[in-house]
């Protein structure tokens, strides 16, 4: 007969509980306590489901990767590069705590290998080596989380740094940025047009390169 009581939660439930903290408070409030708190469990038999904090966070991110709507591949890469950006984006957006979690964090979980492999798939028609691939797709995530972690910080940062411009534009002692300016409608390029240049701009420079 097998000994000791079996566990009355599981991991699927610490993971939620985690999750669910994670994007009510952010990654400071994911604390072994709080989760166990969370799940109505004790905090040393949280240790029973993952051996530490950082452990926690990695199986955190991977299953939020699971959430990704990998979308289907077309053999163009252009598009399909910017279509898994555009959901990457939606994730951290969802997610906000993901874009600290992601900094110096190894994929390693079967979710991010989707994603991982997914990637250098919609990469594979530019010709690109696999390691060039996975550096492009790497820059690309930093590219993703730090555009969002700039989103995030709201609008009135933003309000104020374009008015400060307008006023100095208006002074006529930056010609070149009113006419930038202008051709731009009057407002910054979005999401959309940066990360295409950046798509553009990485592949052309690692193709130049290899």
């Amino acid at each position: 007969m097998p000994r000791g009581r079996p566990p009355v939660h599981n991991r699927d439930q610490v993971l939620a509980a985690a999750v669910r903290l994670a994007d009510a408070n952010g990654l400071d409030a994911v604390t072994m306590r709080r989760v166990a708190s969370e799940i109505g469990a004790g905090a040393m038999s949280l240790y029973t489901y993952v051996p530490d904090r950082e452990h926690l966070i990695d199986l955190m991110v991977d299953r939020v990767a699971g959430e990704l709507a990998l979308p289907a591949l077309t053999g163009d890469w252009r598009a399909d590069v910017f279509a898994l950006v555009g959901v990457q984006r939606a994730m951290m957006l969802k997610h906000p705590w993901l874009t600290g979690a992601l900094t110096g964090r190894s994929v390693t979980g079967l979710n991010l290998l989707t994603y991982l492999e997914h990637g250098l798939g919609a990469l594979e028609p530019s010709g690109l080596s696999g390691g060039t691939r996975m550096a492009v797709l790497a820059l690309l995530t930093g590219f993703v989380a730090s555009y969002v972690t700039a989103e995030l910080a709201g609008d009135s940062t933003g309000t104020e740094q374009a008015a400060q411009i307008v006023a100095a534009m208006a002074s006529g002692d930056f010609p070149r940025l009113a006419a930038a300016f202008a051709e731009s409608g009057g407002s910054p390029p979005g999401f959309e047009q940066i990360a295409d240049w950046v798509i553009t701009g990485l592949v052309n420079q690692a193709s130049g390169n290899s």
